[in-house]
């Protein structure tokens, strides 16, 4: 969202010739598009109500058969999340808690495929 970290990241893209980057805002991203994976350390402290909002509009862009791998600190809720997101999402979508390391989780999300249904 920082348009210094932007032009960093289209700096680093031309530098090494990649042609399929593109970096945006948030609201700049197309409706339509969609993820093969998603990383992301979530912003916590923005508190639960715009998190969850975050999470509901950004994690039912994953493609099929894809994931989401996002970081949190247990102390600040990664259990609580786990849960909110076991619950909140659709059927095709499994959480899990991947790993833990010195007090934070890395939560799984993967999005199943049709066959998977």
């Amino acid at each position: 969202m920082n348009e210094r970290a932007l032009d960093l990241v289209r700096l680093n893209a031309e530098k090494l010739g990649l042609t399929n980057i593109t970096a945006v805002t948030p609201d700049q991203v197309p409706a339509h598009v969609q993820f093969r994976t998603i990383w992301s350390n979530p912003p916590i402290r923005v508190g639960k109500s715009e998190l969850h909002n975050l999470l509901s509009g950004w994690l039912p862009r994953l493609e099929p058969d894809s994931d989401a791998w996002l970081v949190v600190q247990r102390n600040l809720g990664s259990d609580s999340l786990q849960r909110w997101l076991d619950g909140e999402l659709p059927s095709d979508f499994a959480v899990s808690r991947f790993a833990i390391s010195k007090g934070f989780r890395v939560l799984r999300v993967k999005r199943h495929g049709a066959s998977a249904l």
